[in-house]
């Protein structure tokens, strides 16, 4: 069990983890060679321990530490900062989601072949920069049944603390991997069409066919590729994939946000 630890200010050097170090030193490595992440609200954390996450350690707003003592429980001996929430607030800048982070170690990567293995829906992003679209893209993609998803080496950080809280922690459930600068992305998506997966690329090309097209459903194994807020998919990426899908629009409306098209995509060619 956790065992809480009741401080007197915020300089204390134990608590940089949660507010004074930046995403690139989490992931640099705090500790050598893997890094830590943060998970926000009692629901996320409980997704990453039952992920098999590592806690380092807690902090905990005071008045919901009753609250959160059956997830304390179950962390083993590790430390549970407790401060009053005003001064919880201070520290990070704004209201703590229910008054509850966790500083956590994170996974070590997966190579392309491992996320892969057994998948028969894959997600493949390329260079998404908004770490909140990132983490509703995992959500969407974990419960409308993508099995996989593969990041473009530029692609935001699926670890970053946004993400993570955005994603409900289903950057945990869902197997992840970033191809290699030298591979992507002919050879990544070479790969996937080695492996049987019809790749398709959502699209605003001439000669797309429209989401709910039935010459979309034929094989057994899909990969949908999603790109940059900004500019879409790169032409490389483009002209590497089988066919291009568009989602038909209305009111001259050319596209959604690239959250919102993933989940159109995953509820009708992954489910």
């Amino acid at each position: 069990m956790a065992h809480t630890v009741r401080l007197e200010g915020l300089e204390d050097p134990r608590l940089d983890v949660f507010a004074r170090l930046t995403d690139h030193q989490l992931r640099a490595g705090v500790e050598a060679g893997r890094g830590l992440l943060v998970a926000e609200s009692p629901l996320v954390v409980e997704v990453a321990l039952e992920e098999g996450v590592e806690p380092v350690s807690f902090l905990v707003d005071e008045r919901h530490l009753s609250t959160c003592s059956a997830l304390l429980e179950r962390a083993g001996d590790v430390p549970a900062f407790v401060l009053p929430g005003e001064q919880m607030e201070r520290l990070c800048g704004y209201r703590v989601t229910r008054g509850f982070l966790c500083a956590m170690r994170r996974p070590r990567p997966l190579s392309v072949e491992a996320a892969l293995e057994g998948g028969r829906r894959v997600v493949v992003l390329e260079d998404l920069v908004d770490v909140t679209n990132v983490g509703a893209l995992f959500r969407s993609a974990a419960a409308l049944g993508a099995d996989a998803a593969i990041l473009s080496p530029r692609c935001a950080d699926p670890y970053v603390r946004r993400a993570v809280r955005v994603s409900m922690g289903c950057v945990f459930k869902l197997p992840w991997a970033r191809a290699d600068e030298a591979s992507w992305p002919e050879a990544t998506l070479e790969g996937l069409r080695g492996r049987g997966f019809s790749v398709l690329a959502l699209a605003l090309e001439e000669g797309a066919l429209p989401l709910d097209d039935p010459a979309l459903l034929a094989g057994d194994r899909r990969a949908l590729l999603f790109g940059s807020e900004g500019y879409g998919l790169s032409r490389r990426a483009l002209a590497a994939c089988d066919r291009s899908v568009i989602i038909p629009m209305s009111h001259g409306v050319d596209s959604l946000n690239v959250a919102a098209s993933s989940a159109v995509a995953f509820w009708q060619l992954f489910r």
